[in-house]
């Protein structure tokens, strides 16, 4: 068992595990990828085999970073209920970021956890285009106050990312994330596994919580899944300026001022 409550279980290919869970879901009655999705806490960094310079994906299995590109995009085709890769990189890597992103970012969240800056420096430099994502993980640490996290998640949502909070290591049983993550109005919660009582608590102040706008009639619901692709974005931005280049470029010249003649008086 990991430290953030998560059963670390062996598998011979990483299909197996998410057959695992789409049998357990058919199980249950639940159609995985509407009553549930699935996202991938990929942890590039702890996969990385530096004496190689490739990632161990299973034991003995290497891939290079632009193999890995190519290993994500065949996961999300088999399982299209996969909505999310966090930490699909090292920071290191920001051309496979970009690869990545420009080939699942219409269909699935490339979000960056560890590899994305601190808190402070987000709001230090205002840029979070690097490395290249659909969206942040943000952490309430010592270092961190309340009016950081709103800032910070404001400027997140200001540049069509999502925000995702996260829960720090060594954590306590507190359970205030949950309504933390409410109030800032972030788009997910990364709580850890269930196997542990610090992450179970937060669990139950979910549904805590989620009883409680019930009762009060103020439970909203998210809908549908928006994809946000800067790249499209960008493109379409491009392709109006051109079009309103060319659009410039069709009118007729506009004629010339005609000016009055100036009489400028003589004295004698």
């Amino acid at each position: 068992m990991s430290h953030l409550g998560c059963l670390t279980i062996a598998y011979d290919t990483i299909e197996q595990p998410l057959l695992l869970i789409q049998g357990i879901c058919a199980s249950l009655g639940l159609e995985i990828g509407t009553n549930l999705h699935l996202a991938i806490n990929c942890a590039a960094h702890e996969l990385m085999d530096y004496s190689k310079g490739k990632y161990e994906v299973l034991t003995g299995a290497h891939r290079s970073a632009a193999e890995m590109v190519d290993l994500y995009v065949d996961l999300v085709n088999k399982f299209p209920s996969i909505i999310a890769l966090i930490d699909p990189f090292r920071k290191e890597d920001t051309e496979q970021w970009d690869s990545l992103y420009n080939a699942l970012g219409s269909r699935c969240y490339v979000i960056a956890g560890s590899a994305s800056k601190s808190v402070s420096k987000l709001l230090e430099e205002g840029n979070i285009s690097i490395p290249k994502s659909s969206g942040l993980v943000i952490k309430h640490t010592n270092q961190t106050t309340m009016s950081d996290l709103v800032e910070v998640t404001n400027l997140i949502d200001s540049k069509k990312h999502i925000a995702v909070l996260g829960s720090t290591d060594g954590e306590s049983s507190d359970d205030s994330l949950v309504d933390l993550a409410v109030g800032l109005g972030v788009r997910f919660i990364k709580l850890g596994g269930l196997s542990r009582g610090e992450r179970v608590t937060k669990y139950n102040r979910v549904f805590t919580v989620e009883e409680e706008l019930v009762q009060h009639g103020t439970l909203g619901f998210s809908g549908e899944l928006t994809f946000f692709n800067l790249n499209e974005e960008e493109e379409k931005a491009a392709q109006a300026l051109e079009a309103e280049a060319a659009l410039a470029g069709e009118l007729p010249e506009p004629p010339e001022p005609i000016f009055p003649t100036e009489v400028v008086e003589e004295s004698t």
